[in-house]
């Protein structure tokens, strides 16, 4: 039987999420709809989110985790300055999506 305990504020469900960050200043460009379509879909580590260009280049936004795409943070244009998050995932290999480990 799995138990989850409550905190003082509530139930404590561990609820995880990485986020992508930009490694460069410069607009960015999100996938094509082939490769990142909609949120709930699984984004699978290595997978290019899209690309941030300016300067005369073009630094890829690489998924660090395989997981399932919450949001993209930033619109298709924005400018975007490195570290700033791009894009939220719910890694599928977390443990609390497996209840028999603990987080």
């Amino acid at each position: 039987m799995n138990v989850v305990h409550a905190g003082p504020d509530g139930d404590d469900p561990r609820i995880d999420v990485r986020l992508v960050v930009a490694q460069s200043s410069g607009l960015f460009e999100p996938a094509p709809p082939s490769v990142v379509t909609v949120e709930g879909e699984v984004v699978f580590v290595g997978a290019v989110i899209g690309h941030v260009v300016g300067a005369g280049r073009r630094v890829p936004v690489v998924s660090f985790c395989t997981g399932f795409l919450i949001r993209v943070m930033v619109q298709p244009g924005e400018r975007v300055r490195p570290g700033q998050p791009l894009v939220w995932l719910h890694p599928v290999d977390r443990p609390a999506t497996h209840p028999d480990h603990a987080a």
